[in-house]
C-alpha cells in the first residue's frame, strides 16, 4: 500500500462522491479526506474551491470555508507523507489531475443527483441548486473532468465501494 496515494473523486452533485469517499477511508484509516465544500468560497465560488486543490496536494495547507460567516476559517496542515483523498465537485481539473494516483468520476442520473442532494441538504442547497448547478456545468465544459478520470463508477451505491472500485487503484500496487 503507498502510503502517500492522492486520490481525487468528482462528479455532479448529489453522485455519490462524498459517499464513496467516506467508503474508502472507512477501510483506510490513515487517509485524510479533503472535502471541496470546505475549498469554495461560499455558494458561487466552484472554480475558485476548484483552483485551491493543486496548492492543498502540493504544500497540504488550506483554510476551511466557514459557511455561517461567509469567511475562510481555521487553517488545515494535512501529513504528506499519508494518503490524500479530495472529494467534490471540482477536485479532477487539468491543473490537479497530474498531481494524482487516481482520478474518479461518480456518475448518476440527473433527476436522481437531485433528488438526493436536496434530501442530505434540504433547505440550505434547494434555493443554490440551479446556480450551483449552471456552475457545475460550466466547470465540465472547461474542464473535462469525466475525461480526465482513470475510472467512472456508477453512484447508484457506493458504500460497498469495493463492488465499483478495484482496490489495487485504490491502495497501489
Amino acid at each position: 500500500m503507498d502510503e502517500a496515494r492522492r486520490i481525487l473523486i468528482d462528479g455532479r452533485s448529489g453522485s455519490g462522491k462524498t459517499e464513496l469517499a467516506a467508503a474508502i477511508r472507512a477501510d483506510w484509516p490513515q487517509a485524510q479526506l479533503v472535502r471541496m465544500d470546505d475549498l469554495y468560497p461560499g455558494w458561487g465560488g466552484l472554480l475558485a474551491g476548484s483552483a485551491l486543490v493543486p496548492a492543498v496536494l502540493g504544500t497540504g495547507r488550506y483554510r476551511i470555508w466557514n459557511w455561517a460567516e461567509n469567511r475562510y476559517g481555521a487553517e488545515v496542515t494535512l501529513d504528506l507523507g499519508r494518503p490524500i483523498i479530495v472529494e467534490g465537485v471540482g477536485a479532477l481539473s487539468r491543473a490537479s489531475r497530474p498531481l494524482a494516483d487516481l482520478a474518479v468520476w461518480v456518475r448518476y442520473p440527473a433527476p436522481l443527483r437531485k433528488q438526493r442532494a436536496l434530501a442530505r441538504d434540504g433547505d440550505t442547497f434547494a434555493p443554490h441548486w440551479c446556480d450551483w448547478a449552471v456552475q457545475e456545468r460550466d466547470f465540465m465544459r472547461s474542464e473535462h473532468p469525466q475525461a480526465l478520470a482513470d475510472v467512472i463508477v456508477d453512484g447508484a451505491d457506493v458504500t460497498d465501494w469495493r463492488a465499483v472500485l478495484d482496490p489495487a487503484l485504490v491502495f497501489g500496487s
